[in-house]
């Protein structure tokens, strides 16, 4: 590989970063940018490298990119389809009428939606609680600024929620499969992860004062909606146990689900929606977006820019080294900047490895492009952007700070190390 092409590629992937970060000034939607750059690179890596074998070892690393690229895709229409479904028909406004009072102060309500969140996201995948969320949040029509607030701390409460179960974040499962930490050591991460979010929370609350009345406008629920809603809960549930117990890929069991959905609506002949419609109304911008970013972390995997961050810990202390990671987690996928520190065989303690769960499942909130949640979510609030977000960083800082450091205390009382 000719010495240019490197610098050359991160440098591709520093100017789609700067595309999304400057959308509002250059008017360039950034799904378009990313996928330009992303495709760019991987064009440049093809035509750049030395030798037949190198071709075919770029050819395979990026078949691998697009499986995983595919697999996210497959699973975020069949799980977007789902939603789209029981948003149009109101179930899921009935639901939040149900838990939610008629009337209800804008701070309280902040506090509902982070333990909300939490909850949710602890046992459904972060793309269906962020979508779920942040269809609640929209519902209550807030103005643009209140809206960005409560966005910020649904994608902090929905990343934070899942760094404590196998079943909530992919990395977790990854650094639990790779015997780094027990059950015990996962669970324990609950009430740190849960404090910092609280933080979080009460920060963000300074300045709300007004009330929310929650229009009790209930909608009609036939039969056919019910049992989509049933299988939608049936697809989580079979997700979570076929993963843990079988090793199923999320994106096939939603996929099945969709399928039975499908079959539910032509068993009932609902033809006043056709369900195939509700594909059609779900927003491929993200779906490009999730592609062009992608496409440039496996790039950077390719040429071994993700290996060079695992170097930190011959230069740091765990406890340091774990923590800037979850800053990184902010600007690289934590899927494969996991993958790379895994491999990279690090020694450290299982206190060590529980800091590092939190910090690459929960520093990826930092950033709104730094997790699956916040690419969801800013496709869904037309406010929030990457500026918009970044606006909040000095109070994610803290609270990712507070969660990190509980942690690391528990986890030293937990093996002796207070």
């Amino acid at each position: 590989m000719p010495e240019f092409l490197t610098p050359l590629l991160i440098a591709l992937a520093v100017l789609a970063l700067l595309g999304v970060i400057f959308e509002e000034v250059t008017h360039v939607n950034k799904a378009k940018v990313t996928l330009f750059f992303g495709t760019l690179a991987w064009v440049l890596l093809y035509v750049f490298v030395d030798d037949p074998q190198s071709r075919e070892m770029v050819s395979e690393t990026f078949s691998e990119n697009l499986g995983e690229i595919a697999n996210l895709w497959l699973f975020l229409v069949a799980t977007m389809t789902f939603v789209a479904y029981l948003n149009k028909k109101g179930m899921i406004e009935n639901l939040i009428y149900l838990f939610m009072p008629k009337e209800v102060s804008e701070k309280v309500l902040l506090f509902l939606t982070a333990v909300f969140c939490f909850v949710f996201s602890s046992l459904a995948d972060n793309i269906t609680a962020t979508l779920v969320s942040m269809t609640l949040v929209l519902s209550l029509k807030l103005d643009a600024k209140k809206t960005v607030r409560f966005a910020t701390l649904v994608i902090f409460a929905v990343n934070s929620g899942g760094v404590a179960l196998i079943t909530g974040d992919v990395t977790t499962l990854m650094i639990f499969l790779a015997g780094k930490i027990g059950i015990a050591d996962l669970l324990s991460l609950i009430a740190p992860s849960f404090i910092a979010v609280m933080a979080l929370a009460v920060m963000l609350s300074f300045g709300l004062k007004g009330r929310v009345v929650i229009e009790q406008n209930r909608h009609e629920v036939r039969r056919v909606d019910m049992i989509i809603a049933a299988v939608f809960l049936l697809t989580i549930f079979a997700t979570i146990v076929g993963n843990a117990l079988y090793q199923l890929p999320p994106a096939l069991t939603f996929l099945t689900g969709l399928s039975v959905m499908f079959l539910i609506s032509r068993f009932y002949n609902d033809d006043e929606d056709q369900i195939l419609e509700f594909i059609r109304v779900i927003e491929f911008e993200t779906l490009l977006f999730f592609l062009g970013i992608l496409l440039l972390v496996g790039m950077l995997k390719e040429i071994a820019v993700l290996d060079m961050i695992a170097l930190q810990y011959t230069e740091a202390p765990s406890f340091i080294a774990n923590y800037v990671i979850g800053f990184v987690s902010a600007l690289v996928d934590n899927v494969p900047l996991t993958a790379a520190l895994l491999k990279s065989d690090i020694d450290m303690d299982a206190t060590a490895w529980m800091g590092l769960t939190y910090a690459v499942g929960a520093g990826g909130s930092l950033l709104v492009i730094g997790s699956a949640a916040g690419i969801v979510a800013m496709s869904k609030v037309k406010e929030l952007t990457f500026k918009s977000h970044l606006a909040s960083i000095w109070l994610l800082i803290p609270a990712y700070t507070l969660g990190y450091y509980l942690v690391y205390l528990l986890g030293n009382w937990m093996h002796g190390g207070l």
